[in-house]
């Protein structure tokens, strides 16, 4: 019998590298060091309300962020994420508000506008071959634009749709349990990462997803219709970037045509600090919640300690740098 050399086996932080987990691990005890630092910091920050405004803004960012994993994961990436959410927003508007259509109406609008602009972006990069960078940024510019011209550069109000404030900002589970008011928004992102993970897991389009961002090429060359599966993912996270814009615009009440910009680094930012590797072929939506709530958390608290905007977006920008070298590192390890 041939001995067996300890050596030559992976180990197991090895293998946590491999795997990512290890990025998961830090990304969840940096969330709980956070919490700890702003509630010692600031008595203000663990207050009920608080804690329902931190879960609210990771509502809208948590969404957008899956939607980018989705993206990411090809190894393609997608700028647009942000004014998409917005130009959907400004679709229900018109659907609900202008046209005074039913409210089912209007969020299926939202959605299978999303869906068809992703579609649009994902044929962009797929078969015009355009870089990802490039192709949405276009589109980011695109959506940005016609966002105010359809809606003439004004804000569209939905105070004559009943019930679609309720969507993000009402709470079924607090009227089951009154000591749990979470809003829906929340338990809609739970559903949205929950499906998203499903289907990354358990699909074809999952399996696809993570094979394109692997080896692209070889997944042609074995007979895989990569085109077709790459605009796929495209537009599903732009049916999912529709149900950011319905989040935010409940939540708002109202659908603002410049809102939008400045979305997409939150959600890049959450993706990569969740593990999500820029390369493509590697990535959790487990890992993208957990870098969802570290950005809200830090933006929350930092709101609270009364640091100036100016440098709140500072770290912002530091949180990015960060978690891109920290992925590339992992990157050169495993």
């Amino acid at each position: 019998m041939t001995a067996v050399n300890p050596s030559s086996s992976p180990s197991l932080v090895a293998r946590l590298i491999e795997t990512g987990a290890h990025q998961k691990l830090l990304a969840f005890a940096s969330l709980v060091l956070l919490l700890i630092g702003f509630s010692i910091a600031s008595p203000n920050f663990m207050q009920t309300s608080n804690m329902i405004a931190i879960l609210q803004a990771t509502s809208v960012n948590g969404v957008l962020a899956v939607a980018a994993t989705l993206v990411i994961i090809t190894g393609g990436i997608d700028l647009s994420v942000g004014t998409l959410m917005t130009f959907c927003a400004v679709i229900a508007g018109v659907v609900l508000t202008n046209l005074g259509m039913p409210l089912p109406l209007g969020v299926i609008a939202a959605i299978a506008t999303g869906a068809l602009c992703g579609l649009c972006s994902g044929t962009f990069i797929a078969k015009m071959k355009i870089p990802p960078f490039i192709a949405t940024l276009g589109m980011m510019l695109i959506l940005k634009g016609l966002s105010l011209v359809i809606s003439g550069t004004r804000p569209i109000y939905f105070n004559d749709t009943p019930g679609f404030d309720l969507i993000s900002r009402g709470s079924l589970i607090g009227d089951i349990f009154p000591a749990l008011p979470i809003p829906n928004g929340v338990l809609i992102l739970f559903l949205v990462a929950g499906a998203a993970s499903y289907i990354l897991g358990r699909t074809v389009l999952g399996r696809y997803t993570f094979a394109l961002g692997s080896n692209e090429e070889a997944v042609r060359l074995s007979g895989v219709n990569t085109d077709f599966w790459k605009m796929s993912v495209y537009a599903l996270a732009g049916s999912i970037c529709g149900i950011a814009g319905i989040l935010i615009a409940s939540r708002l009440n109202s659908a603002q045509p410049a809102l939008g910009l400045g979305y997409e680094l939150e959600a890049i930012a959450a993706v990569v600090i969740g593990g999500t590797s820029l390369s493509g072929g590697r990535g959790t939506v487990l890992g993208t919640l957990i870098g969802a709530l570290i950005m809200a958390v830090l933006t929350n608290g930092l709101r609270v300690l009364s640091v100036a905007q100016e440098w709140q977006t500072v770290v912002t920008g530091a949180i990015i740098i960060l978690a891109v070298y920290a992925d590339m590192v992992r990157r050169r390890k495993a």
